[in-house]
């Protein structure tokens, strides 16, 4: 005898919450022993090679205020355009350089930071060039699905020029809300979730 399929409800959806800081950065939570230090707050050691930059910003709501509780993840080529990836089969990434960083933003501020390095340009999966970029992944209370973008450099504009990514972006007004503006010896990206500013984010 056949028995009647049941299909159980879709449970509710949930946001990332208040626990994923200290899942992901206990350190940054002042909860010690878990880790000697949090997975991707260092993501270069003295041997790196390429510039050093940092990148700061924030991530901003539809009313301009910085998000308290914010956790970016990037996740970039090294100098030579080349990934720390078991995938990568175009060479040998920079053994000094990890590649992939993590970050909570700062519950006075909403600033978040990353010292890392300005990676090289890698190809399109069509052979050509994309410009010099990072990815972001960010999750915070009120997102249900962790957010990607990207981040480019404002000081590239020929390599932008001709990165196939943004060529694809149909509304063009908003590609710069992918760039990241010179700011002393790194860059500044503010990350908008909502509004007229709101930052292009991809499905991935």
């Amino acid at each position: 005898m056949v028995q009647p399929l049941g299909y159980l409800k879709e449970s509710a959806s949930q946001t990332a919450g208040p626990y994923v800081h200290i899942g992901l950065t206990p350190n940054f939570c002042g909860i010690t022993g878990v880790y000697e230090s949090d997975l991707g707050a260092t993501m270069v050691n003295d041997r790196t090679l390429g510039r050093r930059i940092t990148i700061t910003g924030r991530v901003l709501d539809g009313t301009g205020t910085p998000l308290k509780d914010a956790l970016i993840e990037i996740w970039q080529a090294d100098a030579a355009g080349l990934y720390n990836s078991p995938s990568e089969l175009r060479g040998s990434a920079d053994p000094n350089f990890s590649g992939w960083g993590r970050a909570a933003t700062d519950g006075e501020t909403g600033e978040y930071r990353f010292e890392t390095i300005k990676p090289g340009r890698v190809p399109f999966r069509d052979g050509r060039l994309m410009a010099p970029h990072i990815s972001l992944w960010i999750v915070a209370r009120g997102i249900n699905l962790g957010l990607n973008t990207r981040l480019y450099f404002g000081d590239e504009a020929a390599a932008n020029a001709e990165d196939p990514v943004l060529a694809r972006i149909e509304h063009r007004v908003r590609v710069p809300t992918l760039i990241a503006a010179a700011d002393g010896d790194g860059y500044r990206f503010d990350i908008h979730l909502q509004g007229e500013k709101e930052t292009v984010f991809f499905d991935i």
